[in-house]
């Protein structure tokens, strides 16, 4: 049997999705793109199938995946907005830096939430958003340090958390594969 899902990222984001996902019914032309975008085996299972699926993988990964994993892609990625703002927080302690708290928590929350392109009210409301003073790196430390040091804390904030996240979706392969869930090109 071909995989369920055609790559990682996809399947992460179906997954962690899965929590906050409505069951409500859907128009046919809804339906008709969801399976033009998923296309494969996929394609050829029922919504109910496919969401199931999503919920099994969820399980899984939260069951296999570290804490800080988990919480890396649940912070990256969720749709769940609540449960995304407690995997920021509890990222925030895992970074090692000599970085003020102020700076730490910014810094972890701005690369968990990156700024979005697009004009202000212009968004959907369900998307978790920060404003623009949230961005502001010179906001970030009260004793106004040197920009080369506060940008050497965020580049190295930044980069602890993309080696998290590689680590994180290295571990969701690996699963995916084992478990032949992902399709072979």
């Amino acid at each position: 049997m071909r995989g369920v899902y055609r790559d990682v990222l996809p399947a992460i984001i179906r997954a962690l999705a899965a929590d906050a996902i409505d069951n409500t019914a859907k128009q046919s032309w809804q339906r008709l793109i969801d399976r033009k975008i998923d296309g494969g085996f996929r394609a050829l299972l029922s919504a109910r199938d496919q969401f199931e699926f999503d919920c099994m993988l969820h399980a899984l990964l939260h069951r296999e995946l570290s804490t800080a994993e988990w919480d890396v892609l649940y912070a990256r990625y969720s749709t769940h907005n609540g449960r995304r703002v407690q995997a920021i927080a509890r990222l925030v302690p895992r970074i090692s830096t000599p970085a003020p708290h102020l700076f730490l928590t910014k810094a972890v929350t701005t690369w968990c939430i990156p700024r979005m392109k697009g004009k202000e009210g212009k968004r959907s409301t369900e998307v978790l958003m920060l404003s623009a003073e949230w961005y502001d790196i010179n906001a970030w430390d009260t004793e106004a340090r040197p920009d080369s040091t506060r940008s050497r804390w965020r580049r190295d904030i930044w980069k602890a958390l993309d080696a998290l996240e590689e680590q994180a979706v290295v571990r969701v392969t690996e699963i995916l594969e084992r478990e032949k869930l992902l399709s072979v090109a």
